[in-house]
């Protein structure tokens, strides 16, 4: 199953985790006795926001560990120093070692630049035993790169729209939160009176703005997440985008015509 199916999934059941709890949320809003003034931290918003707390929680901790799925991605798999790895290739290709420049960029064949040159060093070479020269061969090189390109480089920041959806989910419960229990207050107000209808309007307000401000905790961090993670990628993309077309004119240079 893929990462998206799995998160469809996973939000389906936190908005499900809402609805069946739903009518648990009335019971925040009966009067209780007067409690001592609480410090104002993550923990007492958290309780605050009843049962709504659950699938906002649940759906940040989705956005958690695909961030770390995408850090593991983008940082751990991609780790490559493009320069160093550009000038190495290229200076086996202006000394026509093709094999070794082959076998450098197949030890990085797990990153996205690795595979990419990898493949136009292995059609260079072919190319080159089949007896191709000038245009011919620079076309066949050519065309490898650029279908490389179009198969590995949109998996970089493909997916990170995810991060929005699920900061808005979180807006958007936290919102749901709040109004439900604003109805949940004046729903009990209806049959009380003096302190206790002051009690029901009281913890029902506390619901409804606890929920919102745990929506937004949840979705302030995924939308910075989101931004890192996008200009790692951009930055991998304008490095494969750079030195990609250095390679072309390193190889087309050693080209006879």
């Amino acid at each position: 199953m893929k990462a998206k199916h799995i998160i469809l999934v996973l939000i389906t059941l936190s908005m499900s985790l809402g609805l069946l709890f739903a009518q648990a949320a009335e019971a925040s809003a009966v009067p209780e006795a007067a409690a001592p003034a609480q410090s104002l931290n993550i923990f007492t918003i958290f309780v605050s926001s009843g049962v709504w707390a659950y699938p906002i929680l649940l759906t940040f901790v989705i956005g958690i560990v695909y961030a770390f799925a995408r850090w593991v991605q983008l940082y751990r798999k991609e780790k490559i120093d493009a320069g160093k790895f550009y000038l190495k290739l290229r200076n086996y290709i202006k000394n026509d070692q093709l094999d070794e420049a082959t076998k450098i960029s197949e030890s990085y064949k797990g990153t996205t630049m690795g595979f990419i040159f990898w493949s136009a060093l292995m059609i260079f070479k072919d190319a080159r035993k089949s007896g191709k020269k000038g245009e011919e061969m620079r076309q066949s090189v050519q065309n490898s790169l650029e279908e490389s390109v179009l198969q590995t480089v949109h998996k970089l920041d493909g997916g990170l729209f995810w991060f929005d959806t699920l900061a808005q989910i979180a807006t958007y419960l936290g919102l749901l939160g709040t109004i439900w229990g604003l109805l949940a207050a004046f729903t009990a107000m209806a049959g009380l009176t003096g302190a206790a209808q002051g009690a029901a309007l009281t913890n029902g307000i506390r619901l409804a703005i606890g929920t919102t401000a745990l929506g937004l905790l949840a979705a302030i961090p995924l939308t910075l997440i989101k931004g890192w993670l996008f200009t790692r990628a951009n930055n991998l993309i304008s490095d494969i985008d750079e030195y990609s077309v250095k390679l072309i004119n390193t190889i087309n240079n050693a080209i006879k015509d």
